[in-house]
């Protein structure tokens, strides 16, 4: 790598610093820390969680591209001293410079309107019974694992558990800046082929499972609901939730007639925290359903509610009787389903935010 090399990085850097607004996120901090200082910041847990959570987000962020630039002028200005028994060390540190900023590029394609918000997911088993059950949890298990890697903290606010194994369907939250913008590429219907470990005959099966990613609303976002257009019920919970959650009607279930969107919450420890919860689902998903309808044409809205069956997949993991994972829409592949099952979503992320910016 020579000077200009160096010279280039330095450009890339400052350049992405600005389309970060990091000065910006650099002011929000001292405003968070402000809040998080004032005596009674810890009367609303809830809030103090969530305000402690977003500085220390926005913190590592900004500190990433302060070190970043900080390291980069510092070995330019070695570089240019002309001392040549720095040279391969330069060249090295160089390199690691790059690689790193590689990785952090990445936040330049998170620029949706909602990419840097929490997320709302949902998994919904498809045709199948046990088989399409079981690879709902596999996603959960998927999705669990790649929000661990990335720090976020995940909450499940509404589960059914199917008969034999996996869920009919799980909904949880993930607390944690830019969740939604990585996650949003696995909305869609996913494909599992493989031999099916409930079969005694060892056939193969293919199972469909469906996706919902929604972003967290800001309180700025007003989505005006009819209460009219809503029908509320409540019902035992069968979820764990801690005491008496399983004696009362703290569970609830709320119907948008004119849409026939249904939300169920029943995780949480009172009957009005699942009504607030699930009308924060509820809103999430009419905000949602109101962009489409607007923007249907735009590529980062793709993503229309389908059902979980064959010819819809966005992607399809193979583990027999070879091993892939094909992201339809991308063409991304990898030989290694194994990993991806593990958590290992960056790369599909990363594929999947170019893509949608072609």
């Amino acid at each position: 790598m020579s000077l200009e090399d160096l010279k280039e990085l330095q450009v890339k850097i400052t350049d992405t610093k600005k389309l970060l607004n990091i000065e910006d996120l650099q002011k929000k901090l001292e405003q968070l820390a402000n809040e998080m200082n004032a005596p009674d910041f810890w009367n609303n847990q809830e809030n103090a969680q969530a305000i402690s959570q977003d500085y220390q987000d926005i913190k590592k962020e900004v500190e990433k591209f302060v070190d970043l630039e900080k390291r980069t002028n510092d070995l330019l200005e070695l570089a240019s001293s002309g001392d040549e028994s720095l040279s391969d060390e330069i060249v090295q540190q160089t390199k690691k410079l790059a690689k790193e900023f590689s990785e952090y590029e990445l936040y330049v394609l998170l620029n949706g309107p909602y990419d840097k918000n929490s997320a709302i997911i949902a998994i919904h088993a498809g045709s199948g019974g046990t088989e399409a059950q079981d690879w709902a949890e596999m996603l959960l298990r998927m999705v669990m694992r790649f929000c661990d890697k990335m720090g976020w903290k995940t909450k499940v606010v509404d589960e059914s558990r199917g008969a034999e194994a996996g869920y009919k369907s799980i909904m949880f939250e993930v607390k944690g800046r830019f969740a939604f913008g990585y996650l949003k590429s696995e909305h869609g219907v996913h494909r599992l082929v493989r031999i099916s470990p409930f079969d005694a005959e060892k056939m193969r099966h293919t199972s469909f499972a469906l996706i919902e990613v929604l972003p967290e609303l800001d309180d700025a976002i007003k989505i005006d609901i009819d209460p009219k257009d809503i029908r509320i019920d409540t019902f035992m919970a069968g979820g764990h939730g801690g005491q008496s959650v399983n004696t009362t009607y703290s569970a609830v279930r709320i119907v948008h007639v004119p849409t026939g969107i249904t939300v169920s919450c029943q995780n949480e420890r009172s009957q009005q925290q699942n009504k607030d919860m699930a009308m924060k689902v509820l809103k999430a998903k009419l905000h949602r359903l109101e962009e489409e309808q607007k923007a249907k044409e735009r590529k980062e809205l793709r993503g229309e509610y389908k059902s979980a069956e064959w010819g819809n997949q966005i992607r399809s993991y193979v583990l027999h009787p070879y091993h892939l994972v094909k992201d339809h829409r991308t063409e991304y592949e990898s030989a290694d389903p194994e990993s991806v099952l593990e958590g290992e979503l960056l790369p599909l992320s990363e594929a999947y935010l170019r893509w949608i910016k072609k």
